[in-house]
């Protein structure tokens, strides 16, 4: 199945958007127009997501449960066939100056320098994902890019721009890739800003579907499935304000809990299946252990590894030091450190393999709960957005407790939520700042957004205007994914 094609923007957004995403697309084609004195011949959009529940918990193999939201990146485009040269724009100039490259050859496409914090490298990503793939010299492009999802928010607005940027590039060039191909290959690409990502958050960004949230897997391979929410389910979306950048803060977050997951892993396997064992996912080594069980439950899978990681990983409070990861994996300290922490570098003294194996596999079995209670919401429909709501609420105390996720602010912005409305409230994306999902009744969201507006943004952040305070926390519904848009006047 390829992205799909739309002349029509009420196919991608909300009745209730349409006149102001109308405007923004008239926007975007006349700034366009003014850049590069010709018109787009397409634009593209890639959403960002919110997370609904499973966290952290997808580059350990274990599905997530997310949904794409309003908020994206947009892409005009136009090409020609007399160079391969790229030059890329931004509507907010000022911020993300015009860069220029050109194609620099099959083996190579373009070169990304990781260690900088430059907006176009995530251009760049989808760039040489894509051509990577492809065997003829691309076309040359003018680009111009807009995004609506606020940088290091924990929406995803990384993986929104690598979406479009690769979705781009696919138009751009006539290749012929499925919406399966394009995600696994955007999955990949993001990793050369430097961020180990898990493929949770491409894939909500192509796959997701309007009015649907998205399960997302990735064992053996990729595969999504759209689930219905409880009828009567809202969403509201709150940002803390407070930027939580995988780039800057990898090291010492994103980066060194994808190797302290991937090391307690491959520790654990090492006990259950003897010193020879390289598995370094808890979803490898569960279904290693399970192979011969399938009549288990893969919740009860679950439980019963985390009775398994209780036993072997020990050192639960005071963690491991670096030495003693690699004693228990049986490799020298230098050999680890250069299969596990090279590309993507980590900075600590301490690392807490128990936590994160307790949040990663108790995280997991709260969605595959979550994903039943909403199959089966039409048999307890007066009990299940509560208990939607205890799951999500649960999440948010293992992200803070367990993952060493959340922050002061975001502890602050749940709490105030169960206060005034939320049945569920809990932070989403990565955490360590950016937003909160919470779940609340239709009737409940003006009292929820006013009071966290009054107890949270007017405290902590008096001089934000109306409009910035709408843009920090607003209601949200599932829309769709990936789409190319070409309802326009290409004159």
């Amino acid at each position: 199945m390829s992205v799909p094609t739309t002349d029509s923007l009420d196919t991608i957004y909300s009745t209730s958007s349409l006149l102001k995403q109308s405007q923004r697309y008239d926007g975007i084609i006349t700034k366009f127009k003014e850049l590069y004195h010709e018109s787009p011949e397409f634009i593209v959009r890639s959403p960002g997501r919110v997370n609904i529940i499973g966290e952290h918990i997808d580059y350990s193999g274990f599905g997530v449960l997310p949904m794409a939201i309003e908020r994206d990146v947009v892409q005009a485009v136009s090409t020609t066939d007399k160079n391969t040269a790229v030059h890329v724009a931004n509507t907010i100039a000022s911020k993300y100056p015009a860069r220029s490259f050109d194609y620099q050859g099959k083996d190579t496409v373009v070169t990304i320098d990781a260690t900088k914090l430059e907006w176009s490298n995530y251009f760049k990503c989808g760039y040489k994902g894509m051509l990577e793939r492809a065997q003829v010299p691309p076309k040359g492009m003018n680009v111009l890019v807009d995004g609506t999802v606020p940088a290091g928010s924990g929406l995803s607005s990384s993986a929104a721009f690598v979406c479009s940027s690769a979705l781009a590039v696919v138009t751009a060039n006539q290749l012929d890739l499925s919406k399966q191909e394009l995600t696994e290959i955007a999955i990949v690409a993001e990793r050369n800003v430097g961020v180990n990502s898990g493929g949770m958050d491409q894939a909500a960004s192509v796959f997701s579907e309007k009015n649907f949230a998205l399960h997302v897997e990735f064992v053996p391979r990729l595969a999504t499935q759209p689930v219905q929410l409880p009828l009567g389910a809202c969403f509201v979306i709150a940002h803390t304000l407070v930027t939580a950048d995988k780039f800057t803060s990898g090291p010492r977050h994103y980066n060194l809990r994808v190797v302290e997951t991937k090391i307690g892993a491959r520790i654990l396997g090492r006990c259950l299946f003897g010193s020879d064992s390289t598995l370094d996912t808890y979803k490898e080594v569960m279904d290693r252990y399970f192979q011969d069980k399938l009549q288990v439950s893969e919740a009860d899978q679950m439980t019963e590894l985390l009775a398994l990681v209780e036993t072997h990983l020990t050192h639960k409070d005071r963690g491991y030091t670096q030495q003693e990861m690699a004693d228990a994996v049986g490799l020298p300290e230098q050999t680890m450190v250069a299969e596990y922490m090279t590309r993507f570098p980590v900075e600590t003294e301490t690392f807490h393999l128990y936590k994160r194996a307790h949040h990663v596999l108790t995280e997991a079995r709260r969605v595959l709960q979550f994903v039943a209670t909403c199959e089966h919401a039409s048999q307890h429909p007066d009990s299940v957005l509560e208990k939607l709501g205890g799951l999500m609420n649960e999440s948010h105390t293992s992200c803070d407790t367990m993952f060493d996720c959340s922050c002061p602010e975001l502890n602050a912005v749940c709490s105030l939520a169960r206060e005034h409305g939320a049945l569920g409230a809990r932070l989403t994306g990565a955490g360590w700042g950016g937003a909160s999902v919470l779940l609340t009744t239709q009737d409940k969201v003006p009292t929820l957004i006013h009071a966290i507006k009054d107890n949270y943004y007017r405290q902590k952040f008096p001089e934000l205007n109306d409009d910035q305070l709408n843009d920090a926390i607003f209601p949200t519904e599932p829309c769709s994914g990936a789409t190319i848009f070409t309802g326009f006047d290409h004159t």
